[in-house]
């Protein structure tokens, strides 16, 4: 008996995405793996737009509140645990829901990647004159040695700079020839992606922000703060934590770290939907179709497990 296909939901954040995959998984009587890198965390509820339990309609979820947020969480790491969450429902005969806006994360599942290795010296070289000047610095060499790559990158993500300076200086290439190509590592996997025009995305993303600031956002970044998250590398960069945690410290105003979290994010949004339009295994489904759910079935040609 084949294995059950491996569902992949992608696209911009606030496109509805973690909606979409719980459908498609009461549809296929499958389950849900997370792809968002943020939404590892414990206590990064609010602002990272993670669904509660009753959003989840008894879908069982994997890879959700994980880590702490003092940890730091690399590809490598997400794909073994990736990797082993979708073996295992496979291996039940459960087709699994990989849900997430990253596409280094989401590739980093699907395909055949291999990740390159890495030198504590250089690590270490690339990390000081991180800690001494700030990202900026860096980003414009990435930008020189690799723009693909820069441009895939947030500039005030220091810690992905790093890595890819640091694999450019091991395999004197650039960063984004390290990347995987279009071939799958599982033999039955469907990409859905939910197409929003740019516009009506833009006000998805600020409505979404002034709801997250309304549902308690600064006040979970500042119970987070206690339990270390201005010290954690990678929790402490998400969209919406970082702006919250400048205006904790007293950098900017409460109004500015808001503009500036729909500022962001809505840049964010810009890059994942280049990256993704860059994959043509992807079939796409517009975001206000009357059901969802089945056009993204119909699209996919999946069957459901009703029928």
């Amino acid at each position: 008996m084949p294995d059950p296909p491996l569902v992949a939901v992608v696209g911009s954040t606030a496109a509805g995405k973690s909606e979409l995959a719980v459908g498609l998984a009461r549809a296929l009587g499958g389950e849900v793996v997370n792809a968002d890198s943020m939404q590892l965390y414990r206590g990064m509820d609010i602002g990272t737009a993670k669904l509660g339990l009753d959003a989840r309609a008894g879908v069982p979820h994997h890879l959700l509140d994980v880590l702490d947020v003092t940890e730091p969480a690399t590809v490598a790491e997400f794909q073994r645990w990736a990797r082993e969450a979708v073996d295992e429902c496979r291996s039940r005969g459960v087709p699994p829901v990989l849900v997430g806006g990253s596409a280094l994360y989401v590739r980093a599942v699907l395909d055949r990647f291999e990740f390159p290795g890495t030198d504590p010296d250089v690590r270490r070289a690339l990390e000081a004159e991180l800690d001494r000047h700030g990202p900026r610095r860096l980003y414009e060499r990435l930008c020189e040695q690799d723009p693909e790559a820069a441009a895939r990158i947030l500039p005030a993500n220091g810690r992905r700079i790093v890595r890819a300076l640091e694999v450019i200086a091991l395999s004197g290439r650039p960063f984004t020839a390290t990347l995987p190509g279009h071939t799958y590592e599982y033999d039955d996997v469907r990409q859905v992606g939910i197409d929003v025009p740019r516009p009506v995305l833009d006000e998805r993303i600020a409505v979404r922000v002034d709801r997250m600031w309304a549902a308690g956002l600064v006040e979970e970044v500042r119970l987070l703060e206690g339990a270390g998250l201005r010290e954690g590398r990678t929790a402490s960069r998400a969209l919406g934590y970082a702006q919250v945690l400048r205006y904790l410290a007293g950098e900017i105003d409460e109004d500015a770290a808001r503009e500036q979290t729909v500022y962001a994010t809505r840049r964010f949004a810009r890059r994942q939907d280049s990256w993704f339009r860059k994959d043509p295994r992807i079939v796409w489904v517009k975001y206000d179709e009357p059901d969802l759910v089945g056009s993204a079935l119909a699209a996919a040609e999946l069957e459901t497990s009703r029928g």
